[in-house]
């Protein structure tokens, strides 16, 4: 026991000095899945189930750098950007945290917890938890036709319409990204996104 919380103690205090760094997340699950190696399985599996939501929520926070919405996106060159969490609670205030105070390209960026999809008026990026289950499918096409960035983290709602979808693989946090659903939305994610994700879905030539 004495070691799983030295080694919890020891990547909560990776993580900090990584997100102080503004460092591409996956700097920060190879710093993470190292320290795990040298654990006994309990301890990496407990450290695995902790780091799960700050990376994610890590993730969304660098998605927004790497993504270019169309200018009818913003009422203003300097509104706000608007990440809406829907039934992801640990995800959402992780990432309260790391926006507050934050801006990207200009922007200053906000948190909002969604609950219905009546309220995704003015989100850019959408964040669709796995405990949402049969209101994914309603939420993604609510969401279809306002240049909104939709991430997922399950294999079920990925086909229905997301752009990127988590998935956990030997413990570390992968995404996929499927260029097409990006395209019919009018966004453009970067090359250098793309060139990270697990996998990349594209029309067939």
């Amino acid at each position: 026991m004495c070691m799983i919380r030295a080694r919890l103690a020891v990547a909560s205090v990776v993580w900090r000095a990584v997100r102080a760094l503004r460092v591409l997340p996956r700097v920060a699950m190879a710093a993470l899945l190292l320290l795990a190696a040298g654990a006994d399985d309990a301890a990496a599996q407990t450290t695995a189930q902790a780091a799960e939501h700050e990376v994610k929520a890590a993730f969304l926070y660098k998605f927004i750098s790497y993504i270019e919405w169309p200018p009818r996106s913003f009422a203003r060159e300097d509104s706000p950007l608007v990440i809406g969490v829907v039934d992801a609670p640990a995800v959402a205030d992780e990432l309260a945290s790391i926006v507050a105070g934050r801006n990207v390209n200009g922007r200053g960026v906000i948190l909002r917890k969604v609950e219905r999809s009546e309220a995704l008026a003015g989100v850019h990026v959408l964040f669709v938890g796995r405990g949402t289950g049969a209101r994914a499918a309603t939420l993604l096409a609510a969401a279809r036709g306002h240049a909104m960035l939709t991430v997922t983290e399950s294999d079920e709602t990925f086909p229905t319409g997301s752009v990127i979808n988590f998935v956990v693989i030997d413990g570390k946090v992968r995404f996929d990204v499927d260029a097409r659903h990006a395209e019919s939305e009018n966004i453009k994610v970067s090359a250098r996104l793309l060139s990270v994700a697990r996998k990349v879905v594209t029309s067939p030539s």
